[in-house]
């Protein structure tokens, strides 16, 4: 991973990199993304191959004759093995196998004979773009970074998509710019030699969930310890989140085994009810060469913090940005304690859990054990017995849902069981939102919903791999945040390696009514304490958000003042300085201002950076849109 400190200096933008065909005419568009500072990797012929921002330690490149490789980003491969996987590289594909190898969170590049193959990760925390620029293709890691050389606007009907609460699959993933195309996580991008045929190519499908627990706790275990020991295996000091909970306790106990020098950093809710302190006490009783640093509960940031001064350039609206205060409010504490990466536990609630939509199919399968199990998720979860036949009954496949829930927008809240046992939730529009803006999202809806295909057949893994690339989605921006910031974090239970183990896990053992994140106690046994492993609840900060609410509003009123929003058409500006003015009303609880806030500062980021200058040999027509057909696992 990066220093700590020399990433601390690239200023707004942060990392990234742009990837390049071997032509004369790429070379010349790769001259459009040189910024001050920016670094470039060449073909063996001298032109561009990468262009962008980057620390030594977040880059290893190797070269063998015309094959070029590049991993950007955590992954432990050595210099020598890189090499030696280049000279032996005969087909680009031959990278899918590799990239499905290497533990870490990584952008793999390859260069062969002139063609080109750049893929991110399957959680989706690292992405591909592409776009046509100066009639070459051009591959980036930000679709913000090929969109500013475009000289493109962002797309007003993917604004009105990202009003939905929530924007669901395949929406949520669809650049902002028209003229941009996203690869999907699953799939890698190959460029071929004439710099403008362009494909998707499959890399990763996720494991069947068949393996019982007990046979894969072993693998879960060395594959998180691998995640962390990719992190630590260099020394100096890491800080680790540790609130007592099992994600971030586990990363602790693991990170605490490496050669470096671990600070443990616990922040205690508001909210007197909140145990996390406790269990981060008991925790530490067993880590006596952990310093553990705690934080004054009454200084942490609220949820809505500092809203009109987020400065950061983000290439997609994020619900992230509601609690980026309190993201980033201890890591200067911790940089000055030493640490070069703070670790996280987030993501252990996506794999490490999973969805109770499993059971619509177990239903069918298993009955008798659905039934069982049903019987606790509705004592747990209170879900009624109408609504829970009613959810098991339904057999829409996924396009129908989402056709469906294009009709429904306005209607109230979907109910929790819906939720639970179907596709996942419906989204909805509020009153705030336009009928134009609605028109329009209603549209693309029913667009997607004409060709899309789940992202699984089975809708519990379905929803499991939604969750983990909307999860991931949020933590890219959190992470870009943070290393502008000057510290960089890492969450381990993100690497695929790690959701592959977790996804393999037979669903009955994964979630359960009657224990807690079983997967997770059972890899950890060993490691971390029994006493720790006991923990059944989580902390919610529903007190900071409400708190937040009401502390915030005056900078909620002034956001909504001058809305950008409400200049394009897309929500009623007086509406929301009214909710504003009410910030106990009902639903707001819900977080159902979260997307709108989320768009609303995406878009004046957008102004705060002017966007560099755009050659007069290249194009900024947006053109048709060019997205390829989605490839459906």
């Amino acid at each position: 991973m990066t220093d700590l400190h020399a990433s601390a200096g690239t200023g707004p933008g942060d990392a990234y990199v742009a990837v390049f065909t071997d032509r004369a005419d790429a070379a010349a568009v790769a001259r459009s993304f040189a910024r001050p500072g920016s670094r470039t990797v060449t073909h063996p012929s001298g032109r561009p191959w990468l262009v962008g921002h980057w620390q030594d330690e977040e880059i290893l490149t190797a070269s063998a004759g015309n094959a070029l490789l590049a991993v950007l980003g955590c992954c432990p491969i050595g210099a020598g093995e890189l090499r030696r996987r280049a000279a032996r590289l005969r087909d680009l594909a031959e990278l899918d196998a590799l990239a499905r190898s290497l533990p870490g969170s990584f952008h793999l590049v390859g260069a062969l004979d002139g063609r080109i193959r750049v893929q991110g990760t399957a959680s989706g925390l690292r992405l591909v773009f592409h776009a046509e620029i100066g009639g070459v293709r051009v591959a980036s890691t930000r679709a913000d970074t090929l969109a500013a050389v475009l000289g493109a606007d962002p797309d007003v009907e993917e604004l009105a998509v990202r009003l939905l609460w929530p924007a669901p699959y395949p929406l949520f993933e669809r650049p902002m710019w028209r003229a941009v195309t996203a690869v999907p996580p699953q799939d890698a991008l190959v460029v071929g030699a004439d710099g403008r045929t362009v494909r998707h190519t499959r890399w990763w499908t996720p494991p069947e969930p068949v393996r019982p627990l007990a046979e894969a706790a072993p693998e879960i275990r060395a594959a998180l310890q691998e995640a962390v020991d990719a992190r630590t295996r260099q020394g100096g000091v890491v800080s680790c989140d540790l609130s007592g909970g099992l994600d971030s306790t586990s990363v602790c106990f693991l990170a605490a085994r490496s050669p470096a020098r671990v600070v443990a950093s616990t922040w205690p809710g508001r909210d007197p009810a909140d145990t996390d302190l406790s269990w981060a006490k008991r925790a530490m009783g067993h880590l006596p060469d952990v310093e553990h640093v705690v934080w004054d509960a009454g200084a942490s940031p609220l949820v809505y913090d500092d809203l009109l001064g987020i400065d950061d350039l983000l290439d997609e609206p994020t619900i992230g940005v509601m609690d980026r205060s309190r993201v980033l409010h201890h890591l200067p504490g911790l940089a000055a304690r030493g640490s070069r990466l703070h670790l996280t536990g987030i993501g252990g609630d996506h794999v490490a859990w999973c969805s109770e939509a499993y059971y619509h199919r177990l239903s069918r399968t298993r009955p008798l054990l659905a039934l069982r199990q049903l019987r606790g998720f509705r004592a747990l979860w209170q879900w009624p017995l109408g609504g829970t036949l009613r959810a098991l009954a339904d057999l829409r496949p996924y396009g129908k849902w989402l056709a469906d829930a294009a009709g429904d927008l306005r209607g109230p809240l979907p109910s929790s069981v819906a939720t639970g046992l179907g596709w996942g939730m419906a989204p909805r529009l509020f009153g705030w939102v336009t009928v134009e803006a609605e028109r329009m999202a209603r549209r693309a809806l029913l667009d997607a919903a004409a060709t899309v295909s789940p992202l699984h057949p089975d809708r519990g893994l379905h929803s499991d791999l939604e969750q983990i690339r909307s999860c991931s989605r949020v933590i890219r921006q959190w992470d870009r945040m943070a290393a502008r910031a000057g510290l960089p974090m890492a969450s381990p239970f993100l690497d695929d390696r790690v959701i592959e183990a977790c996804l393999a896990v037979r669903p009955a053992e994964r979630v359960t009514p009657w224990r807690y994140k079983p997967v997770l106690t059972a890899a950890m046994r060993g490691i971390v304490p029994e006493e720790c492993l006991r923990r059944s609840t989580k902390a919610t900060a529903s007190m900071d958000a409400a708190d937040g609410l009401r502390e915030h509003r005056a900078d909620l009123l002034a956001l909504w003042e001058d809305s950008r929003l409400a200049g394009l058409g897309l929500v009623d500006g007086a509406a929301l300085r009214r909710l504003a003015r009410r910030p106990a009303s009902p639903g707001l609880s819900d977080a159902i201002l979260y997307s709108t806030i989320a768009a609303e500062v995406w878009l004046r980021g957008l102004t705060r950076v002017p966007p560099p200058s755009v050659p007069r040999t290249l194009t900024t027509s947006r053109g048709p849109d060019r997205r390829p057909e989605r490839p459906h696992p």
